[in-house]
């Protein structure tokens, strides 16, 4: 089953394509169909009515959206990456 993946930072240009792309990556390695959508963190919500397995953002939620969020400002640093792709692949499994 095809898992659905938000991927939003402040202006969903630069920083969530980076992020997309790594998890796009990391799945297609893991043999993990994944439908990613970018977005700007305001228009999660929006996003979300289509429905989504986890969300990872750069920014931060000013609410619970009832889905996992996971930050992904490791993949700016870099610090912590791959501990991070980690918590993105292992929800993705369930």
């Amino acid at each position: 089953m095809t898992k659905t993946v938000i991927v939003s930072c402040g202006t969903a240009i630069a920083t969530s394509t980076v992020v997309a792309k790594a998890i796009e990556e990391a799945c297609k390695a893991e043999k993990i169909p994944v439908n990613i959508k970018q977005c700007k963190a305001a228009e999660i919500q929006a996003y979300l009515q289509d429905g989504a397995d986890l969300i990872v953002t750069t920014s931060q939620l000013r609410s619970d959206p009832g889905v996992p969020v996971i930050k992904g400002l490791a993949f700016l640093t870099g610090i912590g990456k791959d501990a991070v792709m980690k918590q993105i692949l292992d929800v993705l499994r369930q």
